[in-house]
């Protein structure tokens, strides 16, 4: 008998899939820069469209010509810097020494965590660099502002975020100088730029292997055939148990995602938001009313969820132009 074999069904690179348990992204691995500005910046995923924009690849067959690309917008009112955090290398890690909040902190945080009474930056700023000595990286604490955008909450979103510099001394002066203000997206990224999209997918539910793994469906003579939607043999007799990589049904959706390398096409300022709001808004959000940002492709999540996008951690270091954008679409987006 001739045995036919085949590429096993679904990756289990992403196993187990279940449903994160916050949605706010975290991010534990940042690039190395020793440009002084933040790695990361957060922006609430608006919806698509698509823009006519000019080939710059030399390689390409169109090549100089204007093609149309399809885009998701962010809008990414600015972010403030909240906090400072040392951490020292033991080992188990990475730890927390210390941390240093700014004076002015928006009061929509009390929402999200306990907001101290009576607080001595002086002093928390003189001890983290007492602690200097012994600090192995500087990360910083970043709030959005979601109250000003057409998400529908005033709780602010909380993530940490690398800073660039050569050295833990470096990071903090550059931390320090931008504790307490607001960064918008100009003066963390440019135009033509390849970043990472970090953000959670959309929910999907309890599903069937079918959709959940993409196996195929059984035919008609098969045995149990009545039940056609189903995997064929769970295992052997030994080992005497079903191993956790046979494809089954469960949760599907709902997972942390990283997208490497998504080109920055355009970062537009709150005055040019006539240029892409279309007719009637964007269907389940509304009107962009802040900073926005053209992102080529699609980005994971539904709209009005949070999208960090991250200086490239694994870079393709291929070397474009600044996009030339020709057209962006605004017709409405309304039934379809």
């Amino acid at each position: 008998m001739v045995r036919h074999h085949q590429p096993r069904k679904g990756s289990v690179a992403f196993s187990p899939r279940k449903r994160v348990a916050k949605e706010t992204p975290r991010i534990k691995s940042w690039p190395q820069s020793d440009e002084p500005k933040l790695l990361g910046l957060a922006g609430y995923k608006v919806g698509m469209t698509h823009t006519l924009v000019t080939d710059t690849d030399k390689n390409s067959p169109t090549s100089g010509m204007d093609v149309f690309t399809p885009v998701t917008v962010l809008e990414v009112p600015p972010v403030v810097v909240m906090g400072i955090r040392a951490y020292e290398k033991t080992s188990r890690g990475m730890k927390v020494i210390t941390e240093v909040l700014a004076d002015n902190l928006d009061k929509e945080l009390s929402r999200k965590i306990s907001l101290p009474k009576e607080y001595d930056q002086s002093e928390a700023i003189a001890k983290i660099k007492g602690v200097l000595d012994n600090t192995a990286d500087i990360k910083v604490l970043v709030h959005t502002n979601p109250k000003v955008t057409s998400v529908p909450k005033k709780k602010p979103d909380i993530f940490e975020c690398g800073i660039g510099g050569a050295t833990p001394e470096d990071k903090l002066n550059t931390a320090l100088e931008l504790l307490g203000n607001e960064v918008s997206a100009s003066e963390i990224f440019n135009e033509g730029e390849y970043v990472d999209a970090i953000a959670t997918t959309k929910g999907k539910g309890f599903q069937g292997v079918v959709k959940r793994w993409g196996i195929r469906i059984q035919y008609g003579k098969a045995a149990r055939s009545s039940k056609a939607r189903h995997v064929g043999s769970i295992g052997p007799w030994t080992p005497r148990r079903t191993m956790w990589t046979v494809a089954q049904a469960g949760q599907m959706g709902y997972h942390k995602r990283t997208e490497f390398n998504k080109r920055i096409l355009k970062i537009a300022s709150k005055d040019e938001v006539d240029q892409i709001n279309p007719d009637g808004g964007f269907v389940k959000y509304g009107l962009v009313k802040n900073d926005y940002v053209l992102v080529k492709g699609s980005l994971p999540g539904p709209s009005k969820r949070l999208v960090i996008l991250r200086q490239p951690i694994r870079p393709n270091n291929k070397a474009e132009d600044v996009p030339q954008i020709n057209y962006v679409s605004t017709k409405s987006k309304q039934g379809v």
